[in-house]
């Protein structure tokens, strides 16, 4: 029996402490394999959850917008566009909505952050793929273009594709990012002046949405549209243009059809500060030009200068000059009218218009000619004889450059 110490100890290890090689790795083993047996706990990612509480924001935005819209709620599934030059078209147009980093655009070029244009001051072009801006050349990535607008507080610009034989597309092209195809396929688009809205044809169907961040919402249709085909926005209501002539319109969300088509009527150019809008009818077999009411019903007709019936043209900021297409002395060119007087007077402008008119207030107008010119003149200039001074700024009728209209 071994003794014991005061502290109650023995004065030796009841177990012998000598361990072997073989068991160290005995011991190493089991330890190991309990460890890969338990998973270890998940670790923080913090980006992992800042993205997930952004898309929840998002989310929370688009609902808040669909109900500050006012309109019925259409779902459309979301997916990737068809672009270009395919022979068949999807039976419905594409449209983006939801999250737009979902969609891979790397190989898109980035929108930089051009100038603001000053009051009264140069206009901006889309020249190709590429958005020249006072002087300065800034690459988008879209294109060819047949209309494009900029969106106000320099949020961007939406761009019409020329037609191709997969359709005309809507692209979003969001300052300082890469642009975004809203809808593909269509027929024909109409986007309002403020950006806010669109409406297209698409398949023998007549659509409109709200656009709201850069996504279409709250997307509504005509029943039996006839043939009719979308051409500009009065305030909330849509012009359209039925197959057998003539202009009716059409209020998306509170009617389901458009409604009584004016056949008389051959162009409307634009609108009115007071509401009234400025179009050319068929009056005693001439085409006159003549204010229109709201639900286009004319109010005062004035027969004078011969306009044609291209719909060509834009009213100044202040409802009192027409800058569109006509003749005068049998010759054909831009017509600036005078809508002041009871009978307009018209003075010859410039080249022929072969796209949109953008005016800066009252004080002057600019638009592309046939030949690609960009043409700039002031209704003062004009009255005291002069005619718009021309700028060639196209490469000929296959890179003709498209004006930029909307707010700078």
């Amino acid at each position: 029996m071994n003794s014991t110490t005061p502290d109650n100890r023995t004065e030796g290890p009841e177990r012998s402490l000598a361990v072997t090689q073989d068991d160290l790795e005995r011991a190493l083993r089991e330890t190991l394999s309990r460890r890969v047996a338990v998973p270890p706990p998940p670790a923080f990612d913090p980006a992992g959850q800042a993205i997930r509480r952004a898309r929840r924001a998002r989310r929370r935005t688009t609902v808040a917008g669909l109900a500050l819209a006012g309109v019925a709620t259409a779902v459309i599934t979301a997916g990737t566009a068809q672009l270009g030059g395919q022979a068949g078209r999807p039976d419905t147009p594409t449209v983006v909505l939801g999250d737009p980093r979902d969609t891979d655009t790397s190989g898109w070029p980035i929108a930089p952050v051009p100038p603001a244009r000053p009051a009264g001051g140069t206009v901006d072009l889309i020249n190709g793929t590429a958005l020249v801006s006072e002087g300065k050349s800034y690459e988008l990535g879209v294109g060819p273009a047949e209309r494009a607008q900029r969106l106000p507080d320099h949020d961007g610009w939406l761009v019409v594709s020329a037609t191709t034989t997969a359709g005309r597309t809507l692209w979003f092209v969001p300052t300082g990012g890469a642009p975004r195809a809203l809808l593909a396929g269509a027929e024909e688009i109409a986007v309002a002046p403020d950006g806010r809205q669109v409406a297209w044809r698409d398949g023998g169907r007549l659509l409109a949405a709200g656009i709201v961040a850069g996504q279409l919402i709250a997307t509504v249709q005509a029943n039996d549209p006839a043939g009719v085909v979308p051409t500009r926005f009065v305030g909330d209501r849509v012009l359209v243009r039925p197959a057998a002539g003539g202009y009716a319109l059409w209020r998306p969300g509170q009617s389901n059809t458009p409604g009584t088509n004016h056949p008389d009527v051959l162009d409307v150019y634009g609108e009115r500060p007071d509401g009234r809008l400025v179009g050319l009818i068929r009056s005693a077999g001439r085409s006159c030009p003549a204010l229109l009411s709201a639900d286009l019903t004319p109010v005062a007709v004035r027969c004078g200068p011969a306009l044609a019936g291209d719909g060509r043209g834009g009213v100044s900021a202040d409802g009192r000059w027409l800058l569109a297409n006509g003749r005068i002395a049998s010759v054909d060119g831009a017509l600036l009218v005078d809508l002041a007087g009871v009978t307009p007077v018209a003075w010859p402008a410039g080249p022929v218009i072969s796209g949109a008119v953008a005016w800066t207030g009252a004080e002057s107008a600019a638009y592309v000619d046939r030949s690609g010119a960009l043409a700039q003149l002031r209704p003062d200039l004009v009255l005291a004889g002069e005619r718009a001074s021309t700028t060639l700024v196209g490469g000929g009728s296959d890179a003709r450059p498209v004006l930029v209209t909307g707010d700078s």
